[in-house]
């Protein structure tokens, strides 16, 4: 997916089309996400779709629920799908930087080979 620190820096076009995927992956990540979240609230809880809904996107932006949860599946469904929450929030983050990051350590490789080229010379 990147290139080699050894091939040149990607033109600035191509690493907006690189942005606009991890964006892509990013989107299809929560939305997945949520759907699962919403599925469970369903099913453990009981809760009409809409209350679902709300539920399962408060867990995932990190608000919290809206609803109290009264049986013990819902209990542990919630309790699941907020850690699940947390580390979706790190992984999203590591997937939207990634490239920004390989781009910035990318130019300092290239710059430092360039300055220890012309250093032998």
């Amino acid at each position: 997916m990147f290139e080699h620190r050894t091939q040149p820096l990607l033109s600035t076009l191509a690493f907006l089309w690189r942005m606009v995927r991890s964006v892509g992956v990013a989107v299809g990540v929560v939305l997945v996400s949520l759907a699962l979240g919403v599925l469970g609230y369903h099913e453990f809880e009981g809760q009409p779709w809409i209350d679902a809904l709300v539920n399962a996107a408060m867990i995932l932006s990190g608000m919290g629920p809206v609803d109290q949860l009264y049986t013990a599946g819902g209990k542990v469904f919630a309790s699941v799908y907020a850690l699940f929450s947390g580390f979706l929030f790190l992984s999203i983050a590591a997937i939207l930087l990634g490239p920004v990051f390989h781009r910035m350590i990318h130019r300092f490789h290239l710059e430092a080979d360039e300055e220890a080229a012309a250093e032998k010379q």
